[in-house]
């Protein structure tokens, strides 16, 4: 029996079919309470542990002002730090990726720190006085949680359990995918910008209510299975199998043809494609042919960018190499078209004649994350716009009255 079933939540037979009113899509004062009390403090995907498998391998991760360095270090262990020098503040590395050989040499004045986020020595150390405490300028380490290979970071500390607490519902699958020996593909990096507000994109991810229509792909390959499940602490998942047709589109035709039968996996996953969406802005996508995370990344209040890393199974065939081609080439479709679904959705906030949502039950996902959201700031629940500068202080006093 898969275990998620377990953790199912129904939707409700009589709920608020509203959305999120349309002023917190495009205020940048609620933006700036987003940073903190969204992002900054919830867990983020950064890379998996085999993206950085020898000594020395580094993956970097930026969100919001805030630079994140994830390095493997002699020892072994995976840690992770602020990417910012103890002297001026530049860049330990620059770049998404790379590796160095024993050490991390700031570029800006030379700076050197071991892997394991120690100050090994500052250039012209005489120039500083009575002396350099290296004790106390080593890397500023991050909260950083393991689990099932992906590395997950936290910048502030928040309201989210631990990640394994969290994504318990996930576990039996995630092991199931054999998830922590996955392989990086080389495909990591961002789909592109999208001028739209990040929840814009989060709307679309969080309902299957368009798929029939708006996704032809995903509608011939799995559409008349597909269904959204939701868990606790935020968790939605999306699933579906596939194989019942041959399918018409070049793609998925061939998908169906050759993808071929991982007899390792327990027969609910052989044909199934599986979404799992962590709060607040990522989603895991596993297929039988391989794994891949994005994330929704605010660049402002009004421009997103798509994240995105692909993984593989160790020692997989040629023929699995094709069907796993062939995903990301669906995939690339879907997500062309979520974009331009995003722009007008986005858009339409703007709009004297826009009312406000009204939620199908197949859209329940939508209202469960605008719920989050307005848990964390309750001046989301306010229809009408605060003005810019009040947002804040509105906010702080509403949060106090919930408390209270």
């Amino acid at each position: 029996m898969n275990e998620l079933s377990s953790h199912t939540l129904r939707v409700p037979n009589d709920w608020d079919r509203r959305g999120l009113p349309a002023w917190t899509y495009h205020s940048a004062a609620l933006f700036d309470l987003e940073r903190t009390h969204v992002f900054l403090n919830h867990w983020q995907v950064a890379c998996h542990v085999n993206d950085i498998p020898h000594t020395g391998d580094w993956r970097a991760f930026d969100l919001l002002g805030e630079r994140a360095l994830v390095v493997r270090g002699q020892d072994g262990a995976v840690r992770a730090f602020h990417n910012l020098c103890r002297h001026r503040g530049a860049r330990v590395v620059d770049g998404m990726a790379g590796s160095c050989k024993g050490a991390l040499v700031c570029p800006f004045h030379g700076w050197v720190y071991n892997l394991d986020g120690t100050l090994r020595g500052a250039a012209r150390p005489e120039t500083f006085g009575t002396g350099l405490d290296r004790q106390k300028f080593g890397l500023k380490p991050i909260e950083m949680e393991i689990w099932q290979g992906f590395v997950f970071l936290r910048f502030l500390p928040g309201p989210q359990p631990s990640v394994a607490e969290c994504l318990q519902p996930y576990a039996a699958d995630f092991t199931d995918f054999r998830s922590e020996g996955l392989l990086p593909v080389g495909q990591h990096g961002y789909w592109g910008q999208t001028p739209v507000n990040w929840k814009s994109v989060c709307d679309v991810d969080n309902e299957g209510y368009h798929v029939a229509l708006a996704h032809p792909s995903l509608q011939e390959l799995y559409g008349r299975s597909y269904t959204d499940v939701f868990h606790p602490n935020g968790l939605s998942q999306s699933k579906a199998t596939y194989g019942d047709r041959p399918g018409r589109l070049w793609s998925v035709r061939n998908y169906v043809k050759l993808s071929p039968l991982q007899d390792w996996l327990p027969p609910h996953l052989q044909r199934a494609w599986n979404y799992y969406g962590m709060f607040p802005n990522t989603v895991f996508i596993f297929t039988p042919e391989g794994v891949q995370y994005y994330q929704e990344i605010p660049i402002s209040v009004n421009e997103t960018w798509m994240s995105f890393c692909a993984y593989r199974q160790p020692n997989e065939s040629r023929q699995t190499r094709i069907a796993r081609y062939l995903v990301a080439r669906i995939d690339r479709h879907t997500s062309a078209e979520d974009q331009q679904l995003t722009i007008w959705s986005n858009e339409s906030m703007k709009s004297l004649a826009f009312d406000g949502f009204h939620l199908s039950d197949l859209e329940y996902g939508v209202r469960r994350h605008h719920d989050k959201l307005r848990q964390l700031l309750p001046v989301m629940t306010l229809q009408s716009p605060p003005r810019e500068e009040e947002i804040r202080a509105r906010n702080e006093e509403m949060a106090c009255q919930g408390a209270g």
